[in-house]
C-alpha cells in the first residue's frame, strides 16, 4: 500500500484528502455528505433528497416527509397503477386528483385523502388513503391501504363474437362472407 504522503501528492494532509476533501477529492466527504446523507440526513445518496434535505416539497400537500407520500409512489404501491413511471405520466397528464385538484407527482399525499384516478379504458378510481406505504406490496395487503369508494365496473357485455369460424373449415365462401358482414352490421 502507497504511503499518505504518496497519496495526496505529497502535501502530508490528512487522511481522506483533508480541509473537507472526501474520496476522490470531493468537497464535503464524500458519500452523500454534501447532499445531506451524512448522519441525520436520513436519504439515500441516490435520490438526492429526503427529511430535513429540503427537497421534494410539494405544492398544497407540503414536503414528503414522515407523515406523508408521493402520490405517484402510492398509486403504484396500491397497484393502481402498473408501474411507477405510469403513475407519474398519469399525474403530468392530469389524470390524478387529490381531493378534486390535480396534482403533480410529487405531492405529498396524506391519510384521509381522496385520490381519484383515471384509468386506462375511460374507468375512474375514487379511493380514500386508509395507510401510508412506499414499497409495492401484494394486492391482498394493498386493498388493506384505502377505502374503495369507485362505481362498479360497466357489465361486459355476453355477446358471442361474428365471424368466428371453426379451424379447418377453410376460406369462407361469398356466401358465407356475406352473412358474418350482415351479422357484424346488425351489432356496430
Amino acid at each position: 500500500m502507497a504511503s499518505e504522503s504518496s497519496r495526496d501528492g505529497g502535501r502530508g494532509t490528512a487522511p481522506g484528502g483533508g480541509l473537507g476533501a472526501g474520496p476522490g477529492g470531493e468537497p464535503g466527504g464524500g458519500r452523500g455528505a454534501g447532499l445531506g446523507g451524512g448522519p441525520g440526513g436520513g436519504q439515500d445518496a441516490r435520490t438526492g433528497g429526503g427529511p430535513g434535505s429540503g427537497r421534494g416539497a410539494a405544492p398544497g400537500g407540503g414536503p414528503v416527509g414522515e407523515g406523508s407520500v408521493r402520490v405517484d409512489a402510492w398509486i403504484w404501491s396500491v397497484r393502481l397503477a402498473k408501474t411507477r413511471s405510469a403513475g407519474a405520466a398519469a399525474c403530468k397528464g392530469g389524470h390524478v386528483r387529490v381531493n378534486g385538484d390535480r396534482v403533480k407527482p410529487a405531492y405529498g399525499l396524506h391519510v384521509g385523502d381522496e385520490v381519484r384516478v383515471r384509468q386506462p379504458g375511460g374507468r375512474e378510481r375514487i379511493v380514500v388513503v386508509k395507510r401510508l406505504i412506499r414499497k409495492r406490496v401484494g394486492a391482498p395487503v394493498a386493498v388493506e391501504c384505502y377505502v374503495d369508494n369507485s362505481p362498479p365496473p360497466p357489465p361486459r357485455e355476453a355477446v358471442a363474437p361474428a365471424g368466428i369460424r371453426d379451424r379447418g373449415t377453410g376460406r369462407p365462401t361469398k356466401r358465407d362472407r356475406r352473412e358474418m358482414e350482415r351479422l357484424r352490421g346488425a351489432e356496430g
